[in-house]
This record gives C-alpha cells, structure tokens and sequence, in this order.
C-alpha cells in the first residue's frame, strides 16, 4: 500500500482511556455479568439539574478539537459537535447519527466526493450562527503543526492535503469546498467508505476564524451543550450549561447536569475507594479510570458497590501476541506458536472472567460484521508437530512494565515453553516497547504484546492498521511487520466499498485471511469496567466503545 494509506501514529488508540488522553499500558478490566446487573445506573432516573463529578487520573483535558483523540461519546462531545456521531443506547449496537449535519452524508457516484448540510438554528457559545466555514476552519487548522496529537485519519483521506500546513498563513485547502453557508463537501484522494464515521472525529467541530491556537486548549468556542468555565490548571475543570445550545437541533446529547465537573489528577485506587463508599458529593460522581483488578474483587464482594460497576458485555479492546513474521519468516511455526498458546492462562492472568475472555478473531466484538471462527484451538500435540525437524532458535518476547502486560507475557511465555520452544521475555519501559515495535526496524523481537480498540466502530480500524503494509515501522502498530500484496490489495477494496454490508463481508473474510498466515495470536478482550456514585443514572457500558457514554449520564432526582 502507498503512503496514502497511511493510518498515521497520532491516530493509535492501542490503550486509549475515554476521555482521550493515551495511556499507553492501560488495560481493561472488568467484572463478569455486572454490566446485566447494574449498566442502567441506579433505580432512580436522571432528571434535568445537579452537578456531574468525573473523577480522572488526567492531569489535564485539551479541550482543542484539533489535538484531542476523544471518542465522539465521552469528554469533548460535550463541549464540540461534529457533522456525525454516535448514538449509544443500552443493549444496542453503536449508531452513526447526524449531529451538525442534516443526515450522514451524500457520497457522489465515483465515491471522491462527499456532501453535508447543516441544519438550520446552529449557534456557537458566543452566539454566531454557524457556517460550513466554521467547521471547514476547524478542519484544515487541525492540519497545523502546533496542532498534532489528534486523530489524523481525514489527512491521508482528503485530496491534495499531504503538504498542507494549515490556514494560519491563509492558506486554504482546496479538497474541502463550502459552496454556501450551509454545505460542505469534501473530496478525497480515494474512495472510502466510513467516511461518514471520519468526520464524527473532533477535528470536524466549528472553529470561529481569529482563533489563536496556543490558547484556544482551554479556552474553546462551544457548540455542544456546555462551555468551558472554572479552570484551575492540575486540578479541576468545570463545565456549565451553553446557552445558545439548543435541544431542538441536537437529539443525542441529553444536558442534563447544570455543570459538569472533571477532578482532575485522581489517584485510580483512591477514586474507586471513595466511590465504594459512595458518601457526599462522590454520589453523583463516576469514576473515568477503569478499575484495576486489584479492586475488581473488593467491588463485587460489596452488595452496593457492585450494583454500580457497569462493564461491557462481552469483549472490548484485543489483546494479542504479534509475530514478527521478518524474524519468524516459516508460516508453520507461527501457525505452531498459535496451536501452542494457552489463551485460558492468558484470561486467567487479567484476572479471569472477571477481566477478560478468550479471543479468537482479529475483529473486536460489538464491531459490525464480525464473524466467529477459531482456526488454532490449543493443541500442543499439532503444534509439536508443526514444528517437527524445524531449528527453531530462542525467541524474545517484547512487553511493556505494566503489570497486566508482564502477566500476559508470563502466561504466553510458559504454553509456549511447553511447545518445546524457548522464550526470553523482555520487558520494558513503554516508550522503550513503542520505540522497538514501531518505530525500529524489528531486529530486537520475535514476538510482542500488543493491545488494540479501534476509533470507531469498523472492521477496517481493527484490520487496516495492524496488519496493512504501510503500517509497518514509522509509528505504525503492525508489530508482526506484516507485509501481504494479496491483503493489501483486498484492504484497498474493502476501503473503497460504499455498500456497507459488501464492506463488512469483505472485512470478515480478511480476518479469517490473516489469520491463516498467522501473523498475530488473538489472546483475549479485556473487559472495561466502571464504577459510580449511587446517584448517577444513565450509566452504561456496551461492548463497543466499551466506555461510558457522557452524552445521556446525569444525576438522579433520589
């Protein structure tokens, strides 16, 4: 694949948290069946009023929509709207909704050209009516150097846009047109099917022109329902209500809280002991963080606490064992290394079902389109047999210092060793992991852990980036380094296609692929738990995003 197709390194979500900010040995936990029991919030329904804590370990949130990889759900969908987003309900799959835009798009009949209208009665924070100039603005200033660190899918996408450096030169970029005030179009270099996804990412907010960029992190022009207020830098940020918001042009976002207010700097143990206890204003407050599963037992052995954990159903991020396929070059000893390891241990070691479940596929549960299959149950027997008269040497097993990762390593390290091969874990510090598995040339591993949520809620965010061509070296998460004329081309294909059941069709055939190659050993999907305060209501978690939706939590009128 050309550089095109790039899915470039800022738009990693390998350990993303929800509200955007990368933690980059994060895992998820979770408890077993709390989610059925406890996911709708508390008994008591949300009402209109009160004041919303969100406690987070973060120390900041860059409410600048050009440098923030929040999901559309979560913190800065409460501040910026984009032309789509998503909709999440309890029990139902997430949906594509339009949020500035009158519907989700028009594509032309070559696939190059996409169109959007806004809806009419849109008005910024400061009472400007808002134009297809202010989101086309928001768009190309995302382009600005000074701006990096957001979701960058929609630069590789949009035509002519690889030396674009943003409009503060007065530069503008000539693949985004705004024919009137209330139309947008976008041409691209290539055909590409989720686009209407794209431009639910927070690039797509207006952005008034004059803004100043160094600034604009803390002091952001709203459109959604709130505005930034009180900001007390390391500490707290409190949202209050837009009063230019109107519900009548906005039926995802329910508002209900009069002000939101993120506790910044949270110590993760400390936010779940208090929300355990559930006393005073940590009521109506929730916890960002996932709990740990130190804490996960101490959760659900309380009655109470444990009515307030909401976890994802089934599945959630993947975690898997990359294959260096430069190094590990003979497809029978990775299809051995597949048939060798002990996904059972390897759940156990995340805490068991408590945390995880065994993973078969590359595609994530709740992602549309996926479809079961199990190529390498474990067989120690068919994978002594695989590697039958084969040299195999000592094999290194790279891992990132977390915890949870080390105990995934151990656990792989071990059913691999009872294969008869021989493993060295090597363990490191995350920056250290990221240098060697993507930015290296891959001569210091065999074998990796690697942990993967896709951006949005398509089979191409979990295929393309891990195992297209492009993405190997260079920031990209192909850890196995895997390079496939035949699955490149057919990406491409899967990309390009408009019809989103033939898409989804082509993507599950490309899972199975892949897998026959054996690049990468899908471990488990982690489990993502969250816990709240009694009174927060409206608080749920589905398998995918597998985090808490902001848009519909509020606190209870009990």
């Amino acid at each position: 694949m050309s550089d095109t197709h790039r899915t470039p390194a800022a738009s990693r979500r390998a350990f993303l948290a929800g509200t955007g900010m990368a933690a980059l040995s994060a895992l998820t936990l979770a408890a077993c069946g709390a989610n059925s029991r406890s996911s709708s919030g508390s008994s008591a329904s949300a009402v209109a009023g009160g004041t919303l804590t969100i406690l987070t370990s973060a120390s900041d949130v860059n409410w600048d929509p050009a440098k923030s990889q929040s999901m559309p759900m979560t913190s800065l969908g409460l501040v910026h709207r984009r032309l789509t987003t998503w909709r999440l309900a309890q029990g139902e799959p997430v949906e594509l909704v339009p949020d500035l835009a009158t519907d989700t798009g028009t594509v032309s009949d070559d696939g190059l050209s996409w169109t959007f209208t806004l809806k009419g009665g849109l008005t910024l924070s400061d009472g400007t009516p808002i134009t297809s100039d202010h989101v086309r603005h928001g768009v190309e200033r995302s382009f600005d150097p000074s701006l990096s660190g957001g979701l960058t899918y929609h630069k590789t996408l949009l035509a002519g846009a690889a030396d674009y450096r943003g409009p503060y030169s007065g530069a503008r970029l000539d693949s985004i047109e705004t024919p009137d005030e209330s139309t947008i179009v976008f041409h691209l270099a290539r055909p590409f099917g989720d686009w209407p996804w794209i431009v639910a990412q927070s690039a797509f907010s207006p952005v008034p022109q004059g803004d100043d960029p160094s600034t604009y992190a803390h002091a952001p022009v709203a459109s959604g329902p709130y505005l930034v207020g009180d900001y007390k830098q390391g500490s707290s940020v409190t949202l209050e209500r837009n009063p230019h918001w109107s519900k009548d042009t906005d039926d995802v976002r329910l508002a209900l809280p009069d002000a939101v207010v993120f506790s910044l700097g949270q110590d993760e143990s400390t936010s779940a002991q208090r929300l355990i206890a559930d006393a005073g204003a940590d009521r109506n407050s929730f916890g960002a963080d996932r709990v740990s599963a130190a804490q996960l037992a101490q959760v659900t052995a309380n009655a109470d606490a444990g009515q307030r954990l909401a976890t994802t159903p089934e599945g959630g991020p993947l975690v898997f064992l990359a294959i260096n396929t430069e190094r590990v070059s003979d497809p029978d000893v990775r299809r051995a290394i597949a048939r060798a390891v002990d996904k059972d241990a390897v759940v156990a070691a995340l805490g068991g079902e408590l945390g995880a479940q065994a993973a078969t596929t590359y595609i994530t549960p709740g992602v549309p389109g996926r479809q079961e299959y199990d190529l390498y149950p474990r067989d120690i027997a068919g994978a002594e047999a695989l590697l039958a008269g084969k040299s195999v040497p000592g094999l290194v097993l790279l891992t990132d210092n977390g915890a949870a990762h080390r105990a995934v390593a151990e656990a792989v390290g071990q059913s691999l060793k009872e294969a008869g091969l021989q493993i060295t874990i090597d363990p490191v510090e995350e920056d250290a992991f990221t240098q060697r598995a993507t930015q290296g040339d891959g001569s210091t591993y065999d074998l990796a852990i690697g942990s993967w949520n896709p951006d949005y809620p398509s089979a191409n965010a979990n295929i393309q980036p891990l195992f297209a061509s492009s993405e190997i070296g260079g920031g990209g998460v192909n850890f196995a380094r895997y390079s496939n004329a035949e699955v490149d081309a057919a990406i491409d294909r899967a990309q390009a296609d408009l019809d989103a059941e033939s898409a989804r069709a082509q993507w599950a055939a490309l899972d199975r692929r892949i897998a026959e190659d054996a690049p990468a050993v899908p471990l488990a999907y982690r489990r993502n738990s969250f816990l709240r305060g009694s009174g927060v209501a409206g608080f749920f978690v589905e398998s995918y995003p597998a985090y808490p939706s902001y848009q519909v939590v509020g606190v209870s009128a009990s």
